[in-house]
């Protein structure tokens, strides 16, 4: 039979206090189980521990040795257990998200940032990139959730609506739809369009818009980055079409944005986890601060409005 730690603590405690009475006075027990536990200990070990008087005890060479090793073993057992606390009440741990490169560098960082004031003791991993590849890395189990745009349905997976983002022409500041206040499809399908390539979930929806608009679009060039497109657009080689969440990312350069109608298209971001499977304690309390965030309305860039029901 090995030592358990219930013995070893008991140990410890009459060890340090030098006495039974004060050690059951700080465990709450009583002085014969305290007793029965280090009598149990010594029987298990096979070596007398204490020698004990009517007042006082004294502890053997064994029991020197003893105390140093169930200390380690004791002081360790709480330390593990307080982490252990930490990581279930969130405190503690890794939030691995998967998302796009709009939501990560323009959405996030103020969540991060006021999730890592609230609990320092958690680190955030981002994944971020295409939709395919987001949607595969919770699949996989590498990220704990997704904010990405809604793709094909699955049972294997959960969505929850976040947010929506509105498509706006991007145009270079002198070309002459820059002077109006509105731009359509079709206008931009007279134009040479620049697109972003067929993996990103922004070329398909620009795809069924013009496609909407019954225009026949074979882009000029693409781009697997959207600040790429931004480029190009800013040198003068044509028209783009991106969400409101992307504009940042275009960078500086001599673009312009405008509403786009006929029609008006919406890409919708959800948080998508894994069906049927609990999160990570910091993960889920990552995901209470985003609801909390869409609840309060805090400000998202215009053209972006949080789901609310």
């Amino acid at each position: 039979m090995d030592a358990s730690l219930r013995q070893l603590a008991a140990y410890v405690a009459v060890a340090r206090a030098a006495g039974f009475t004060a050690a059951a006075a700080q465990l709450r027990v009583s002085q014969s189980t305290l007793s029965r536990a280090v009598s149990d200990l010594e029987r298990v070990l096979g070596v007398q521990l204490l020698e004990r008087d009517t007042r006082n005890v004294r502890l053997t060479a064994a029991g020197q040795e003893t105390l140093r090793v169930a200390e380690q073993i004791v002081d360790a057992h709480r330390s593990g257990m307080k982490q252990l606390r930490r990581y279930l009440l969130g405190e503690s741990g890794v939030v691995v998200m998967a998302t796009l490169p709009s939501v990560a560098a323009v959405l996030l960082p103020q969540m991060i940032s006021t999730f890592r004031g609230r609990r320092p003791g958690v680190s955030v991993r981002i994944m971020d990139g295409l939709e395919r590849a987001v949607i595969g890395r919770v699949l996989n189990g590498d990220a704990d959730f997704a904010v990405t745009t809604v793709g094909a349905a699955s049972d294997r997976l959960e969505h929850r609506p976040l947010i929506r983002d509105r498509f706006r022409a991007v145009l270079p500041q002198s070309h002459p739809l820059a002077a109006r206040d509105e731009v359509t499809w079709e206008d931009l399908a007279a134009e040479p369009f620049l697109a972003v390539g067929p993996e990103s979930s922004v070329r398909r929806l620009t795809d069924a818009a013009f496609e909407q608009a019954g225009a026949m679009v074979t882009p000029a060039a693409e781009a697997g980055n959207v600040a790429t497109v931004g480029g190009l657009v800013a040198a003068g080689l044509g028209v783009s079409a991106m969400p409101a969440l992307v504009l940042p990312l275009l960078g500086p350069g001599h673009v312009v944005h405008r509403e786009l109608v006929g029609p008006v298209v919406e890409r919708r971001l959800d948080i998508v986890v894994r069906a049927r499977r609990a999160l990570p304690p910091a993960a889920a309390a990552f995901l209470d601060l985003l609801d909390e965030v869409r609840a309060e309305g805090r400000e998202v860039p215009a053209g972006a409005a949080w789901i609310t029901h």
